[in-house]
């Protein structure tokens, strides 16, 4: 994973979320695919009129290491991150998980978004590159 931020026009981009998603309002962990890597960012951010969509934060992992990222995601002991995948972590109480990449980027997301996202992904939603 570049410690760089990635520079990128996102709108060309195709962003997809979990079919789990539409139980939460909406809200929800989006992925998009280009040929090197996958980003992630929150759907949250776009909802606010004061944020920028090109200043959006955004997660890039190199699509080599996607499957071990979603091994992560999979895992019950959400401390344990493998090489070349953002840390993932979940606030106790609220089921909260943020997820930080090496260059210190951080997303949150509410514990019904992460797991409509798992959700996913356990039904092979988020492996096709």
């Amino acid at each position: 994973m570049s410690s760089e931020r990635p520079i990128m026009n996102t709108i060309a981009l195709t962003w997809r979320k979990s079919s789990y998603s539409g139980s939460n309002g909406g809200e929800c962990v989006e992925v998009a695919f280009d040929s090197e890597r996958v980003f992630v960012r929150d759907s949250k951010y776009l909802r606010n009129p004061a944020n920028n969509p090109a200043e959006q934060p955004l997660i890039a992992i190199e699509s080599a290491s996607w499957p071990a990222f979603l091994g992560s995601v999979l895992e019950t002991d959400i401390g344990v991150t493998a090489e070349g995948v953002p840390a993932i972590d979940r606030t106790t109480g609220t089921g909260a998980v943020s997820m930080r990449s090496a260059d210190g980027t951080c997303l949150t997301y509410t514990a019904a978004e992460w797991s409509a996202f798992t959700s996913g992904v356990r039904d092979g939603e988020f492996f096709a590159v």
